[in-house]
C-alpha cells in the first residue's frame, strides 16, 4: 500500500489544497484513496462562512467514505498548535494511537494521503513532532509552499529538515500559482528547484467546491 505525506513550509500555505489535489488525482486514476490528518485545529473559524474544514475537503477530493474520526482523530476549536489545542481541551495526543489510526484508515485502500499539521516541526506533543509522525509513516513527502517573497528560504529549510530524517522529497508545490506569474514567482520556482535539487510543481487557485475542475497533481 503506497503512502504520500504532505507538509508545508508553515501555516496557511495551501497544504490541505495540495493534499486534496494529490488525492483527487489518484482517485481519478481509479485508485482507492484513504486520507488522514492526525489533528485539525481552528474549527471555530468554520462556524460561519462557506469554507469547509480540512478533513471535509480531503474526503470530498478523495471520494472517501471515511468518517470524521477515521480521517482526523483529534479535532479542536482554537486555531493553535495541536499540542496546545489538546491541552486546552483536556486531551492528550498519543503517538501510538495516531500510528494505529493511520494504519486503520489505510486498511482497505490502495494509497493513503496523509496531511500534516502546520509546518514540519510543529509539535503534536512536546516530545513528538509532525516530523516524527512523517518518519513513522515512511512516505515520500510533498511540500506545499507559497509562490511569493520569502518562499525560497522556507522551502529550502523544509527540504533540509525532511531529508535529515531520511525521507524523500517528492516535490515542492507552489500555490496558489498566479495566472500571470511575474519575475519573482518564476525566479522562486527556478531557485527552489536548483538549490534544493527537487522537482517543483505549481498549482493555481482552485474552486474547492468542484474537484472535477482541478488540474492533476502527480506526486506519486
Amino acid at each position: 500500500m503506497r503512502r504520500l505525506f504532505i507538509t508545508g513550509t508553515g501555516t496557511e500555505v495551501g497544504k490541505t489544497v495540495v493534499a486534496a489535489a494529490a488525492a483527487r488525482t489518484l482517485a481519478a486514476r481509479g485508485q482507492r484513496v484513504a486520507v488522514f490528518k492526525p489533528a485539525v485545529s481552528g474549527l471555530d473559524d468554520y462556524r460561519d462562512g462557506d469554507a469547509v474544514p480540512d478533513h471535509h475537503l480531503l474526503r470530498l477530493a478523495s471520494g472517501s467514505t471515511q468518517s470524521d474520526d477515521e480521517i482526523a482523530p483529534h479535532r479542536f476549536g482554537p486555531a493553535v498548535s495541536p499540542h496546545l489545542a489538546a491541552a486546552l481541551a483536556g486531551e492528550e495526543i498519543d503517538p501510538a494511537r495516531l500510528r494505529a489510526a493511520a494504519q486503520a484508515a489505510a486498511r482497505d485502500a490502495d494509497v493513503l494521503v496523509c496531511e500534516g499539521v502546520g509546518g514540519f516541526l510543529v509539535p503534536l506533543t512536546l516530545g513528538y513532532l509532525v516530523r516524527d509522525f512523517a518518519r513513522d509513516m515512511g512516505a515520500p513527502v510533498g511540500i506545499a509552499a507559497s509562490a511569493g517573497l520569502g518562499t525560497i528560504n522556507h522551502a529550502l529549510l523544509t527540504i533540509e529538515s525532511v531529508r535529515s530524517v531520511g525521507l524523500e522529497v517528492a516535490a515542492v508545490v507552489l500555490t496558489p500559482w498566479p495566472d500571470e506569474p511575474g519575475v519573482l514567482e518564476r525566479s522562486n520556482r527556478d531557485a527552489i528547484g536548483r538549490l534544493g535539487q527537487v522537482r517543483v510543481e505549481v498549482l493555481p487557485h482552485l474552486d474547492l467546491s468542484d474537484p472535477t475542475s482541478w488540474p492533476p497533481l502527480e506526486l506519486l
